[in-house]
C-alpha cells in the first residue's frame, strides 16, 4: 500500500496573526505531498514536465474539524484513488501527532501540455498510479461550488510573485486573495470547510473582476475575465 507520510512542526510563516495554519500554507502542503509522492511513485518530472506536461488541479476540497496552531506538530498523509480516464484524484489527510484528527481532504489533478495547454492522455507519457483505498479517511471527491448572490466586486491583476513554475498563478494564491476581501477570515472565524474549482488558468499581468457574496454561514467568492476563471466556497464558524 502506498501512502505518503511527513512529520512536520508548524513554523511562525506557516500561521495568520490568529497563530491557525494559514489556509493557502495548509493547500501548499497538500500541493507539495501530492507532488512528492508522485515522484516517490516515479513518476516525477522525468515523466512529465521534462516531456513539456504539466500537472494542474482542477478541483480541491476540505472538511476541517480544527486548524492546527503555530508549533504544533501534525503528520501529513497523502495517497492516491483510482485514476479516471484523465483525472487523478488525490486524497488527503492531517492528524496531530498524538493521532487527533484535525482535516480530511480531496483534489482532482491532471496533466495539461505545456505549450498547447491542453489536456495530455496520460499513456502518451507513461504515467500511471496506482489508486489506494482508504475509506475510513476519504472524504467525496471535490465538486463545483455552488454560486450565492454576491454583494461586493474588485478587479485584481495577477502580479509577477502570484506565478509559479507552470506560468500561471499558483492554485495557493487563490486562498490569500479571497481571505483579504472574505471578512470572516480577519475577525478570526474558524474554517470549517472549503472547495474550489478552477475553470481555467490565469496568467501573468491577466486582471479578473473579483466577487464575492455570502449565504449564512457559507461564503462565495470568484473571478472572471472574458470566461469565469475560479469559483471558491468557504465555510466559518460563528455567521
Amino acid at each position: 500500500m502506498s501512502v505518503y507520510e511527513k512529520q512536520l512542526r508548524l513554523r511562525s510563516s506557516d500561521v495568520d496573526m490568529h497563530r491557525r495554519l494559514r489556509t493557502s500554507t495548509l493547500f501548499a502542503l497538500l500541493q507539495e505531498a501530492a507532488i512528492a509522492h508522485t515522484e516517490q511513485l516515479g513518476m516525477g518530472r522525468e515523466k512529465t514536465l521534462d516531456r513539456g506536461a504539466l500537472w494542474i488541479v482542477t478541483l480541491q476540497t476540505a472538511q476541517i474539524r480544527r486548524m492546527p496552531v503555530y508549533d504544533e506538530d501534525v503528520v501529513l498523509r497523502s495517497w492516491p484513488g483510482r485514476t479516471m480516464h484523465v483525472l487523478f484524484p488525490r486524497y488527503y489527510a492531517l492528524d496531530t501527532a498524538a493521532g487527533e484528527p484535525l482535516l480530511r481532504a480531496s483534489a482532482l489533478w491532471t496533466l495539461i501540455d505545456s505549450e498547447t495547454r491542453q489536456l495530455v492522455f496520460p499513456e502518451r507519457l507513461g504515467v500511471a498510479i496506482e489508486g489506494v483505498s482508504l475509506p475510513e479517511d476519504e472524504i467525496p471527491l471535490p465538486t463545483a461550488p455552488k454560486a450565492v448572490s454576491t454583494t461586493e466586486e474588485r478587479t485584481f491583476t495577477v502580479p509577477y510573485s502570484y506565478v509559479d513554475l507552470n506560468g500561471h498563478m499558483n492554485n495557493t494564491r487563490y486562498f490569500d486573495l479571497a481571505e483579504d476581501c472574505i471578512s470572516a477570515a480577519a475577525e478570526g472565524r474558524a474554517l470549517r470547510a472549503v472547495s474550489v474549482e478552477f475553470s481555467r488558468e490565469v496568467r501573468f499581468g491577466e486582471s479578473l473582476c473579483l466577487q464575492w457574496g455570502r449565504e449564512g454561514p457559507r461564503w462565495y467568492f470568484a473571478g472572471t475575465g472574458e470566461q469565469r476563471a475560479f469559483r471558491m466556497s468557504f465555510t466559518y464558524d460563528g455567521e
